[in-house]
C-alpha cells in the first residue's frame, strides 16, 4: 500500500523523482541498543512494518501505538530508476520528528535535528550495484519539554490542550536526480510598487559560463523570457512584469496581484544551460503581494484589509500531523473558505508545504506557526533558533504566508515579565525573522506579554456562555476601544510585557471563542458549551457580535476549525463533519463590512 504520492516540494518542481512513501520495515528500541549492535547493517530482522509516511502512534502507520518510544529504527529497500543513473541523487525528508541518523548501505550519511522542517543528503557516493538500503534511526525524547514540540504532550495520555505525540517520518520521503551542476535555491520577492519581481538563484557544482534561462507566464500566457550568463555560483536578476504582455492584454496594477479574493499567481520555468544542453530544469510559481501596517490597520497590496482568521492545528483523527491524502489538506481550505474565513493560524505546527501549496493556489491567507518548546532553557533557544531558519528557508516563497508567529501566549519564555533573557529571546526571535524575511509581519508573542511586534496580538475567551450577561457585557467592553484593548488582562497576563507598551501596532483578537459542541461520538470540552445546533448558531452570533462591534479591532482568528480528540469546541468535528449549516457561519462572518476599518 502506497500512501501521499503527490510530488512533496510545490515550490522547487523536477520531473526526475521516486517517492518513497509505503510499508517499511520497522523496530522499536526503547532500550537504546540499535547503534551498539549495529541495527543499520544488512541481516538486522525487523519485527514490525510500518506505513511512511504515518507516525507509529497513527493508525494509518498500521501499528497504532499511543505508548512512548523514544528510539524507532526503519528501513527499507529500493532501486534506482533507469532514468536517473548516471546522475547525482538526492534523497529528501519532508520532516522526521525529532532527530535522524539516516544510513544507505550500512554507511551513515548525514544527521538532523529539528522535528518540523525539511532536509536532505546527496547519497551517490554510497550507492552499490542493484538494489539499494536506507535506515533510518530517531530520537524523540518524550519527555523532555527543552525541544520544540508545539502540542505535543509529555504525559502518555493526552489531556486539556494536549495531544498525542508523532514520532518519526511524519513527511514524505523522495528521491530526486540531478546534474553534478544543478539550480540549488531559489527565491522570489515581489515588489508590487514597481511591479518588479526579484529571483535570488544559487547553483551547486561547475557554474562558470553556463546559462540561466527564466520563463514567466500568467494563464498561460508568455510575460517574460531572459537568459543570464553565470560568472558567479549565485545570481540575482530583478524583471518587470508591468510593461510586459500581461499589461498591455487589459490588466490593471492591482488585477493580478495575489488575494484571497484573487489568488493570481505566475507559473516560471527555469533551466540551467551549457549551450544547448539543458543541465536543469525546474518549475515554480509565485505571487505578486505585500503585507505592511499604516495607520492602525494591516495592508494587503497597500489596502486595508480585515483578516477573518480560523485556529488550525492541522491534525487528522488517524494520522495526528500527517493529513491522510493531499485533498484532506485542499478540503480543509475549501471547507474554511465556505465558512466565509479568508485565512488561518496555523498553530504550533510547521504545516506541510502541500497544504501551502493548496493556499496559495485557492486564495488563503496562512500566519506561519512553530512548534514551541514548553520550557525555558539555553538549548531551547538554539533548538528554536535553528528550525526558524529553516522553516523561512523551505516556505520563503509562498505568497499565502503574510505573519510568522515564533512564540505564543508565552511558551518557551514563561518568566518574562521578569526575565530579561527571556525578553532577549523574544526580541532576537523578532529581529531573527525580520533579518531573513523582511517582506512579512511578525508577532513577538501572540495572545500578551508581547515585546517588540508588527500586530497587537489578543486573546480572550471570556464572553461567557450565553445566558451570563454580565460577563458577555464585560466581554464586549474589553474589546470597545484601544485603551480597554490595552487595559484588559489575557488569562491575566498583561498585553505587553514590563518595558513595552503599545506603538499604534494594528490590534487583532487573535484567540476567542471555542464553544464546545458535542457533535460526534467523542467527549471532551469547549470554553462555553451549548448542546444543540440552534444553540450554537446563536453562541456564534454572539460572540461574533461583540467582535464586530469594537471599533479598535482590525481583524480575528477564531479557536477553531476542528474538534482535536479532547477538545470538541471546532466548527467541524474532528472528521471534518459540519456541526451545523456552514453558510450560516458563512452568513455570520459576512455581518463584518467596510465600516468598521474606517
Amino acid at each position: 500500500m502506497t500512501f501521499r504520492q503527490e510530488y512533496p516540494r510545490p515550490q522547487l518542481m523536477r520531473e526526475d523523482w521516486l517517492n518513497l512513501n509505503g510499508e517499511w520495515d520497522f523496530q522499536f528500541d526503547d532500550q537504546n541498543i540499535g547503534l551498539e549492535e549495529k541495527w543499520f547493517k544488512k541481516g538486522k530482522e525487523y519485527k514490525q512494518k510500518i506505513n511512511v509516511p504515518f507516525a507509529y502512534q497513527t493508525k494509518l502507520s498500521g501499528i497504532h501505538d499511543p505508548a512512548f518510544h523514544d528510539w524507532v529504527w526503519y528501513r527499507r529497500e529500493f532501486e534506482i530508476p533507469d532514468s536517473m543513473l548516471g546522475k547525482r541523487i538526492i534523497m529528501h525528508f519532508g520532516a522526521v520528528d525529532y532527530r535522524a541518523m539516516v544510513f544507505i548501505n550500512g554507511n551513515l550519511v548525514g544527521s538532523h535535528e529539528g522535528g518540523h522542517t525539511a532536509f536532505s543528503f546527496d547519497i551517490t557516493n554510497y550507492l552499490i550495484e542493484g538494489k539499494q538500503s536506507v535506515v533510518v534511526r530517531v530520537e524523540d525524547p518524550s519527555r523532555d519539554e527543552t525541544i520544540p514540540r508545539g502540542k505535543q504532550y509529555w504525559i502518555e495520555k493526552s489531556a486539556a490542550i494536549w495531544y498525542t505525540r508523532t514520532t518519526g517520518i511524519w513527511q514524505t520521503v523522495w528521491l530526486e536526480a540531478v546534474d553534478k551542476t544543478h539550480i540549488n535555491k531559489v527565491r522570489f520577492t515581489p515588489d508590487i510598487d514597481n511591479g518588479d519581481i526579484t529571483i535570488d538563484l544559487e547553483v551547486s557544482g561547475e557554474y562558470i559560463n553556463k546559462d540561466v534561462e527564466i520563463e514567466i507566464s500568467f494563464k498561460g500566457e508568455h510575460v517574460a523570457k531572459e537568459t543570464v550568463k553565470l560568472y558567479e555560483s549565485f545570481m540575482k536578476r530583478s524583471i518587470n512584469l508591468y510593461n510586459r504582455k500581461i499589461f498591455r492584454t487589459g490588466f490593471h496594477r492591482v488585477g493580478w496581484n495575489w488575494t484571497p479574493e484573487t489568488p493570481n499567481l505566475f507559473d516560471v520555468k527555469i533551466r540551467l544551460k551549457e549551450e544547448a544542453a539543458i543541465l536543469d530544469e525546474i518549475t515554480s510559481y509565485f505571487g505578486m503581494r505585500k503585507i505592511h501596517t499604516e495607520n492602525g490597520m494591516v495592508y494587503l497590496n497597500n489596502r486595508p484589509y480585515y483578516q477573518k482568521l480560523v485556529l488550525d492545528q492541522g491534525y487528522w483523527p488517524d494520522g495526528l500531523l500527517t493529513a491522510p491524502t493531499d485533498q484532506d489538506l485542499k478540503k480543509d481550505i475549501e471547507l474554511a473558505k465556505e465558512m466565509g474565513f479568508n485565512g488561518c493560524r496555523k498553530h504550533q505546527k510547521v504545516e506541510d508545504p502541500r497544504f501551502l501549496y493548496w493556499a496559495d493556489t485557492l486564495g488563503f491567507l496562512v500566519w506561519g506557526e512553530c512548534a514551541a518548546s514548553p520550557s525555558f532553557s539555553e538549548d531551547a533557544v538554539a533548538r528554536l533558533t535553528k528550525e526558524w531558519i529553516e522553516i523561512l528557508e523551505r516556505d520563503y516563497n509562498h505568497p499565502c504566508i503574510v505573519t510568522w508567529v515564533p512564540i505564543n501566549e508565552s511558551w518557551g519564555v514563561p518568566s518574562i515579565s521578569t526575565n530579561d533573557q527571556q525578553k532577549h529571546h523574544s526580541l532576537a526571535m523578532y529581529h531573527l525573522i525580520h533579518s531573513l524575511d523582511p517582506t512579512r509581519l511578525v508577532i513577538s508573542n501572540d495572545g500578551w506579554e508581547l515585546t517588540k511586534t508588527d500586530i497587537c496580538a489578543v486573546h480572550n475567551y471570556s464572553h461567557g456562555h450565553k445566558d451570563e450577561v454580565e460577563k458577555y457585557n464585560e466581554f464586549r467592553h474589553s474589546l470597545a476601544t484601544v485603551e480597554q484593548i490595552l487595559q484588559s488582562k489575557s488569562a491575566g497576563w498583561s498585553i505587553y510585557t514590563k518595558g513595552f507598551k503599545h506603538n499604534g501596532e494594528p490590534i487583532l483578537l487573535t484567540e476567542f471563542g471555542g464553544i464546545g459542541y458535542k457533535a460526534g461520538e467523542e467527549n471532551g470540552w469547549g470554553y462555553t458549551t451549548v448542546t444543540n445546533e440552534e444553540e450554537y448558531l446563536a453562541d456564534y452570533e454572539r460572540v461574533m457580535k461583540a467582535v464586530y462591534e469594537s471599533s479598535s479591532l482590525h481583524g480575528f482568528c477564531y479557536t477553531q476549525l476542528t474538534d482535536v480528540e479532547q477538545e470538541i469546541n471546532g466548527i467541524l468535528t474532528y472528521d471534518r463533519k459540519p456541526k451545523c449549516e456552514l453558510r450560516e457561519i458563512k452568513r455570520i462572518n459576512d455581518m463584518w463590512h467596510a465600516e468598521v476599518v474606517k
